[in-house]
């Protein structure tokens, strides 16, 4: 039996350990922090609990197949509650938008909102299948070793506009503003920018369209419960509150590990759900890389950051959605300044999440539970963030207490917030990016870190940062890659 050591606790590190598992290997799961999830943490505050990480859930078929890999239901373990409404929009002029349920149902809200927009929606709805049917179906489980693989791919991604970015595709069927808003946030939930990042990246709308977006009864935390139940009856070995300082090399094949605390031991297979940027600059000996590797890890683009505020109210706002997106006036100037800028903006756009619309368990009774999330600047600005932090901070509570969360400032209890710094300090996100590798076409595919490394032999990646990229469809996809290029024990 192999020995496969896994590095990083995230869903695209538990799916590999699991993966792995079934193929008959002896695996040991690493993580630096108390509890799995990689960002999908847990937070307790006052009584009020708050998923860190990611909040929606799609393709729970994903999920679906970990547990029947060891002939057992997802279903015994943990339950997903679909959600009516996915996303409301809440625009800068106090109109909102509701999008989600049956194709019908979101014809019917763009009516009311924009009725010249019926028709493009329809068009864009077939656009993103059509990408959908290449990019997911039949690539997001491929492994991209081979530039011939890319090289194939060519007329296919040429064939559907792959060349036009995101918010072009979108402007080509959308008229109104808000509707071209809305219908283009899709990469900055995997960490790109609409307006530079390809529209192979608007397969999400269809992904979103074919299963429906699901809330984990519990929460996420519930996710990563199930899923280390499900490790330590299959027989996994975890080992938390440990981080690797290095992987040990013989020529040019992985072959041990060394943790900050001193200990080390040998392994045949070291799979790394570390930020691949981290595991390039930190992990390895520099003679073990080559020039070629070491000049893409120079010039890779990481995405942006995220402030992260967590708070409960002495209070409950039951016209919130479990899901909100409020955008601010600016858009396509203010994500210029988060993705390229040097300093914090002024202004913001949110996404809101309130678990107590789905699970009251998240608060004491009478009471809310919310995270906002912030994209910003990642590390490689000049933010100051023991200043900005709570600055930011308030500007948000007084903006949602003016507009969604009227007497905000007046009930929130145990605030707390996460930025960039944290991310860097306690994920090892390589300059505190939220989401690793930023998704433009140059950082795609084969030219995004590969599964099976560039450098070493016997070292695979999974997770946001390898192929097909961030979001937890694509990290456990990430492991269906490496899946099929590791060989059985």
């Amino acid at each position: 039996m192999a020995k496969a050591t896994v590095i990083g606790g995230g869903f695209g590190g538990m799916a590999a350990a699991l993966r792995l598992r079934a193929r008959g290997h002896h695996v040991t799961l690493l993580d630096r922090c108390k509890r799995l999830g990689g960002r999908a943490q847990v937070f307790e505050r006052g009584g009020y609990r708050h998923d860190a990480g990611p909040t929606v859930i799609t393709a729970p078929f994903l999920f679906d197949e970990l547990f029947e890999l060891f002939g057992k239901q997802r279903q015994d373990y943990l339950n997903f509650i679909p959600l009516d409404i996915w996303y409301r929009f809440h625009f800068h002029d106090g109109r909102e938008f509701d999008y989600g349920g049956t194709v019908e149902d979101t014809l019917s809200a763009i009516h009311a909102f924009e009725p010249d927009d019926c028709e493009g929606y329809e068009r864009l709805l077939d656009h993103s299948k059509r990408i959908f049917d290449i990019g997911f179906t039949e690539l997001a489980d491929q492994p991209f070793h081979s530039v011939g693989t890319m090289l194939k791919q060519v007329p296919n991604l040429a064939r559907l506009g792959c060349y036009r970015t995101v918010w072009q595709l979108v402007s080509k069927y959308l008229k109104s503003e808000p509707m071209r808003r809305a219908f283009s946030i899709h990469p900055l939930l995997v960490g790109g920018n609409p307006f530079e990042t390809t529209c192979i990246y608007s397969l999400i709308h269809y992904l979103e369209r074919k299963w429906g977006i699901y809330f984990a009864e519990g929460g996420t935390g519930a996710i990563v419960d199930a899923l280390t139940k499900l490790m330590l009856e299959s027989g996994i070995e975890i080992r938390t509150g440990v981080t690797v300082e290095s992987i040990a090399t013989q020529g040019r094949r992985a072959s041990g590990i060394k943790l900050e605390d001193g200990d080390s031991f040998g392994t045949d297979m070291v799979v790394s759900n570390s930020d691949p940027l981290h595991l390039y600059s930190k992990m390895i000996k520099p003679a073990a890389l080559g020039w070629s590797m070491k000049a893409k890890r120079m010039r890779m683009q990481q995405s942006m950051g995220l402030y992260v505020l967590y708070f409960g109210t002495a209070r409950q706002y039951p016209e919130v959605a479990h899901h909100t997106i409020w955008l601010g006036e600016r858009f396509k100037d203010l994500i210029k300044e988060i993705f390229h800028g040097k300093t914090l903006p002024e202004d913001f756009s949110l996404y809101l999440h309130r678990p107590t619309a789905t699970d009251a368990s998240f608060a004491p009774e009478g009471h809310d539970s919310f995270y906002v999330l912030a994209p910003v600047p990642n590390m490689q600005a000049d933010i100051d963030w023991e200043v900005e932090g709570p600055r930011l901070r308030d500007r948000i509570v007084r903006a949602l207490s003016e507009t969604i969360l009227p007497g905000l400032e007046q009930c929130i209890r145990s605030d707390f917030f996460m930025t960039p710094q944290d991310f860097a300090t306690d994920y090892l996100s390589s300059k505190g990016s939220g989401f690793s590798v930023s998704p433009i076409f140059s950082q795609s595919a084969w030219f995004r870190f590969h599964n099976r490394s560039e450098a070493l032999q016997n070292l695979y990646l999974v997770g946001a940062g390898t192929h097909p990229g961030a979001g937890v469809p694509g990290v456990l996809c990430s492991a269906k890659v490496m899946d099929r290029i590791t060989p059985i024990a």
